[in-house]
């Protein structure tokens, strides 16, 4: 089981920053506001400030005894390449870790409070339990079918690995899609603007539609957040 930890934290970790969730339309009308690319302050303590309070307030309205003290860091490492992931801290306190190339790769407040977002997102939909659930399961399955097939210890036990990681990576794009619809929202509501936000998607490679890959193609990415944005009343 704690190989199957790990490999879910690997999975994870390389966020880089089924249907996505349903959109949530907020509770008031709103006017529809146009997109202006304005110059929003490239200041990670700044933005993190304004998601971070976004994010603590839309974990304690949609979860229930979680913990939604988000911590938002910076690795110090300065070699590391560019990510941004969530994980959990001894304490089970969320803690969202920006490599400082990663904030260099943004190129305003909206690029870096969207990927901020998204991943405080992931911790408020439970990414880490539910794919952790998935690992599980993935490695039971093959390895009582290595069993009933005449494996020996060596062979149930790689397909426990097996299984884990598929298993993991069973509904990791489904994740990534809810991450980038709530992401949104939070944004938004941290009063940064999605749509400028993510462009950031211009830059990043498209992984494609790749079996059992980690992430969906960016063009069904940036459609969840123009129809999310959409919701919320933003316009291009």
């Amino acid at each position: 089981m704690r190989l199957i930890a790990l490999l879910v934290v690997l999975v994870l970790s390389a966020c880089d920053v089924a249907p996505p969730a349903p959109v949530v339309a907020p509770a008031q009308t709103v006017t529809p506001v146009a997109v202006n690319a304005r110059p929003a302050p490239k200041n990670f303590g700044t933005v993190s400030r304004a998601v971070g309070a976004q994010a603590r307030s839309e974990c304690r309205r949609r979860t229930s005894g979680g913990n939604c003290d988000f911590r938002i860091v910076i690795d110090p490492d300065k070699r590391a390449p560019a990510n941004a992931y969530q994980t959990l801290d001894k304490q089970g306190r969320p803690v969202i870790v920006f490599t400082q190339s990663m904030i260099a790769s943004t190129r305003n407040g909206d690029e870096l409070a969207f990927v901020m977002g998204h991943e405080a997102a992931h911790h408020i939909r439970g990414h880490i339990a539910r794919q952790s659930q998935n690992a599980a399961a993935g490695a039971i399955i093959f390895g009582q079918l290595a069993g009933l097939t005449g494996g020996n210890a060596a062979a149930i036990d790689a397909a426990q690995q097996l299984g884990a990681v598929v298993g993991a990576r069973s509904y990791s794009k489904e994740f990534e899609l809810e991450a980038d619809q709530l992401g949104t929202i939070i944004t938004y509501k941290a009063g940064y603007n999605p749509l400028i936000g993510v462009r950031f998607f211009d830059r990043v490679p498209d992984p494609g539609d790749r079996f059992l890959g980690s992430h969906p193609p960016n063009a069904q990415r940036v459609q969840v957040v123009n129809q999310t944005a959409r919701q919320l009343g933003l316009v291009q």
